[in-house]
């Protein structure tokens, strides 16, 4: 079944900054390559996810991760920009400490090569999903808001058609090698959904929407379960 085609690959080098648009992208093992590699841990937090997220601090999706040099896709970021617009090294005590005062308590930058994620490595989400939680919540809603790793330009006019896809195989470009995704559950809304990514301003409308339209769901994860290349533009179909 032909679903549409990628409209937007999207990767969020430190959990909960800001993610960037990419053209090309590529899929590995572990979801999109250099995607979530960082976290900020909370020191005090012991429990299985201890994981300095936008739900606790909104303003951390202000932080801007960057590269010095940007001529590969596959660098990950050296630096981070911060809301006042002072710019740290990745790894610095500077930043530690800025991301800790804001916080109100002591964090420090963890490196995960395997990644930190929620639920699954990869996110999938139409943006008939998006137009239909925007026009009912009555907002402008950026799909930013919903993380995904993969924006689908869908075919069909039908809203959260990815609850269907559950267990089925994404294919993304043509022949029998290209990359795929099996989707195997889901995406339940948390409140980042709530979070304007331009102003960390809170909307609870947009979840409320979410909630009332479909329990809650809004789009889907995957596992990777063959590697190779995202380009926006490829067709995706469902198999």
């Amino acid at each position: 079944m032909n679903l549409g085609r990628i409209s937007a690959i999207y990767r969020y080098p430190v959990k909960s900054m800001a993610g960037e648009s990419l053209d090309v992208a590529t899929l590995g093992w572990h979801g999109i390559e250099g995607d979530r590699r960082f976290a900020f841990r909370r020191l005090t937090d012991k429990s299985n996810f201890p994981w300095l997220t936008a739900s606790k601090l909104p303003e951390l999706i202000l932080y801007k991760p960057f590269r010095l040099d940007s001529s590969s896709a596959e660098l990950l970021p050296t630096h981070v920009r911060t809301p006042e617009g002072k710019e740290y090294e990745l790894g610095s005590d500077e930043l530690r400490a800025d991301v800790s005062k804001r916080y109100g308590s002591d964090v420090e930058l963890m490196n995960l090569k395997a990644g930190v994620f929620d639920e699954a490595s990869i996110s999938v989400i139409t943006s008939t999903t998006v137009q239909c939680i925007e026009r009912e919540s009555g907002r402008e809603v950026d799909l930013r808001r919903f993380r995904p790793n993969v924006v689908i330009e869908s075919d069909s006019v039908e809203p959260f058609a990815e609850d269907r896809w559950v267990d089925q195989t994404l294919m993304f470009g043509e022949g029998d090698t290209c990359p795929a995704v099996k989707v195997y559950m889901k995406d339940e809304r948390c409140r980042m959904v709530n979070i304007d990514p331009d102003t960390a301003e809170r909307d609870v409308q947009v979840m409320r929407t979410v909630a009332r339209l479909n329990k809650n769901y809004a789009g889907g994860y995957g596992t990777v379960v063959r590697a190779g290349e995202l380009r926006v533009g490829q067709v995706v179909t469902l198999r």
